[in-house]
């Protein structure tokens, strides 16, 4: 465990945490900020997490990042972002130290357009990733885009890397009631109700990474929990097969991944993992789908406006005949003298 010792710049922020010169602010979340350092031992850059300010009092939050970077250093799986070192601020708050991987994340790449069957590969990486978790009973809870970071291999290819399990669960404390946190967008519905939460939450999220890699953008337009929970079980992801030319089973996979009921998603990550492999293999060499940036996505399950009553039809105009409306008056005339005169003889022969 390093020295509790850290310093301050003059424009804000840590210049040192322990050991660690630090250079900039990685980015930040609600429970930690994460800032890059530099290992001076052993001159390679690092990444360190830093519990935030308005938790350091938490017992629980406090105890909770602190078995995140125990975890960590526990699991040894290329898989999994590894933990080098922990240590305590000067003011009693917790950091750990980890690697740094400099290759981006995925969130990075769904703003791009992907082939698909790169996207799905990495997927089965993030999904492999994440079997390791579920191996050591823990469920990750919040897996998007942005937690899932990239490496570059010697040859040149990215890899996937599981990262930031600031509210990950144990499967044996993953019970109803507990305190509903992640993100809503790639969000299981039971963790979004506060229901029993497994593994089956990190299998929905995933899904829900790769279908926002295939399209640039999640199945679902959630902002909110209460989006979610609004969701009918009877609604899936709009269809993609068709328009990147993918077998029929991309649809089947992700109509069952994203179930609302956790019993008809893939049992596993590493059954989800195998699925993208496949699919990635029978879609090689087919260009990414393209992009209407611009247009926003409409809920699958948006409540559906009725259609207007269609207005009541025309009234059909008179026939024109080419008559004027003297001829009209004419004959009107002509009939009352007709039954004038037809009267006048019916009281002459009463007579």
């Amino acid at each position: 465990m390093t020295e509790p010792t850290t310093t301050s710049r003059a424009g804000g922020g840590p210049s040192q945490i322990g050991r660690y010169p630090v250079s900039r602010r990685l980015g930040a979340g609600a429970f930690a900020s994460v800032w890059l350092g530099r290992d001076p031992e052993f001159e390679v850059d690092v990444a360190i997490k830093v519990l935030a300010d308005n938790w350091a009092v938490d017992d629980h939050i406090r105890e909770r990042f602190v078995s995140e970077a125990r975890f960590l250093r526990r699991v040894r799986d290329r898989r999994v972002v590894h933990v080098y070192d922990i240590g305590t601020l000067d003011d009693g708050r917790p950091y750990f130290v980890m690697e740094y991987l400099d290759a981006g994340t995925l969130e990075d790449l769904r703003r791009s357009a992907l082939p698909p069957a790169e996207a799905l590969q990495l997927c089965a990486e993030a999904a492999r990733g994440l079997d390791v978790l579920h191996r050591h009973h823990l469920v990750h809870r919040d897996v998007t885009p942005g937690n899932l970071l990239l490496s570059r291999r010697p040859d040149g290819s990215l890899a996937v890397v599981v990262a930031d399990l600031g509210v990950a669960r144990s499967v044996l404390d993953s019970s109803a009631g507990a305190m509903i946190v992640g993100t809503p967008s790639y969000m299981a519905p039971e963790q979004a109700s506060g229901g029993v939460v497994d593994h089956r939450a990190d299998v929905y999220a995933l899904c829900a990474v790769a279908y926002a890699l295939l399209t640039g953008a999640p199945p679902f337009r959630v902002e909110r929990v209460a989006d979610l929970t609004a969701r009918p079980a009877d609604v899936g992801p709009p269809p993609l097969a068709k328009s990147l030319g993918a077998p029929a089973t991309l649809d089947g996979l992700f109509t069952s991944g994203l179930a609302t009921d956790p019993h008809l998603r893939p049992p596993s990550a590493a059954i989800l993992a195998d699925a993208f492999d496949q699919l990635a293999a029978e879609m090689q060499g087919q260009p990414p789908r393209e992009r209407a940036a611009a247009e926003p996505q409409v809920p699958a399950y948006a409540p559906q406006v009725p259609p207007l009553p269609a207005p009541p039809a025309a009234s059909p105009e008179p026939v024109r005949t080419g008559r004027s409306s003297a001829f009209y008056i004419a004959m009107t005339v002509l009939a009352i003298l007709l039954f004038a005169a037809f009267l006048a003889l019916v009281i002459g022969l009463s007579l």
